[in-house]
């Protein structure tokens, strides 16, 4: 019998309570952290990955990735329509199955994600120094990382407002960019050249290789998993039973069109195996832009990526901080994260300790977290919001359990396509949480 939610009490009102968050957040706000978190390394980089694991197949992998993304985002929406509290997946899990699944979402959220942010700052300061057509040391990549960290947390802890207009700021150009490579690259297309790299022999051919097939769809999956952040920040939503639902799926929606077009046009342009050679460098779409009729849009492509890198950043810290947040006002993190600051309204320590420990990752020096690292995770993180989703009873419910089945065994039977190494390494960081955890609550209960 599934465990009874343990219900938490959202604030009503744009005034939050002790140790609760206030509703600033509306319906394209939401959108544009969900843009925000998506926009980044997925688009930038990943589909080149993707390319070199299965040639131009690599289309229907972010395909195939967007109907389990799909699956799983209606699973999230529903979850938090019902459930509209800090904390994402940590609080249905806990809520929905058990305090020890709780936790074990957050954990693997944190220690996955935290890792990913520093990733995003190096990648920012490299992307920029390349752009400006510098080779700088690793001391001055890494000073211009953990600047903008620094920055940018700062920005974070002054309340969710200005982080807002930052981020949408920051998505507007990101989207500019892209939007700017899909429609040069189209003008610059033969039909020749589309036939030869997407004709149906090409497109099809990574079918006979289901495995790597299989893995590269893991991997576009994490491309798309960004749309968590609006269920992580579900206690900032206004009317979050309409309108959490309706913007994980507007960003979806418009997440998939991107991901398709560009990987359509980089494929088509270049094809699948230069645009996988050019995913070894640190700018591929850059690189395959300078292909174009009109080179000099890459450039804007280029500056396009960083701004990308700093939103991931920027909704990386919002989204990291509320599930420490979240934990921490369940004692299961140190209680001093569970602070809401009365004039900015923002869990303010929880933002630092964030911070903090996304720039000491960031001083150890380049972040080597691969994409495989990531998928298992993320793929573990989801299989729980599903399993939670599949809790729901018939009057909560807002779409058929099928498609929460479906999410959850996509998950779970996805996340163990990436090589043995990396799960192993993953179930091995999730034991250790579970160690800290013991030392969490015992002190608290002293």
């Amino acid at each position: 019998m599934p465990n009874t939610p343990e219900r938490i009490s959202p604030p009503t009102t744009s005034s939050a309570a002790p140790n609760q968050l206030a509703r600033v957040v509306g319906f394209w706000g939401a959108v544009w952290m969900g843009l925000g978190s998506i926009l980044g390394t997925g688009v930038f980089v990943s589909l080149g990955i993707s390319a070199g694991i299965v040639g131009s197949s690599m289309v229907l992998a972010v395909a195939l990735a967007a109907f389990v993304a799909t699956a799983n985002g209606l699973s999230s929406a529903q979850l938090a329509a019902n459930l509209p509290v800090s904390g994402g997946t940590y609080a249905y899990a806990r809520a929905y199955l058990h305090p020890l699944a709780g936790f074990a979402a957050g954990w693997m959220f944190l220690a996955a994600k935290s890792a990913s942010a520093a990733t995003a700052a190096q990648g920012f300061s490299g992307y920029l120094l390349y752009t400006l057509g510098y080779s700088p040391s690793r001391i001055t990549r890494t000073a211009l990382a953990l600047a903008l960290v620094i920055a940018l947390t700062a920005l974070v802890a002054t309340g969710l407002k200005r982080s807002n207009t930052a981020n949408i700021l920051i998505v507007s150009f990101t989207m500019l960019a892209l939007g700017s490579f899909v429609f040069f690259g189209l003008l610059s297309l033969s039909a020749a050249s589309f036939q030869q790299h997407l004709g149906p022999t090409s497109l099809f051919a990574g079918l006979s290789r289901p495995t790597a097939m299989l893995e590269a769809t893991a991997l576009m999956f994490v491309a798309y998993t960004g749309y968590g952040r609006i269920a992580t920040l579900g206690e900032e939503v206004h009317e979050p039973a309409k309108v959490i639902p309706r913007a994980i799926v507007g960003t979806l929606l418009i997440s998939m069109i991107l991901y398709l077009s560009v990987s359509i046009v980089a494929v088509a342009v270049a094809g699948a195996d230069a645009f996988g050679k050019a995913a070894q460098s640190a700018a591929p779409l850059e690189r395959i832009a300078r292909s174009f009729r009109v080179p000099q849009i890459a450039y804007i492509v280029s500056l396009g990526a960083v701004t990308a890198m700093a939103g991931v950043l920027l909704n990386l810290l919002l989204g990291l901080s509320r599930v420490l947040f979240a934990m921490a006002r369940d004692h299961e993190a140190p209680q001093t994260f569970s602070h809401v600051d009365e004039r900015t309204e923002s869990p303010d320590r929880a933002v630092w300790g964030v911070g903090i420990l996304i720039a000491s990752l960031v001083l150890l020096g380049d972040i080597r977290t691969t994409w495989s690292f990531s998928a298992f995770t993320v793929l573990i993180y989801y299989g729980f919001t599903n399993l939670c989703a599949l809790q729901l009873s018939p009057q909560e419910r807002r779409f058929h359990p099928i498609i929460a089945l479906f999410g959850l065994l996509s998950c779970f039977g996805l996340a163990f396509f990436v090589p043995p190494k990396v799960w192993i390494a993953g179930l091995s960081l999730l034991a250790f949480g579970f160690v800290l955890r013991l030392f969490f609550v015992k002190r608290s209960a002293s």
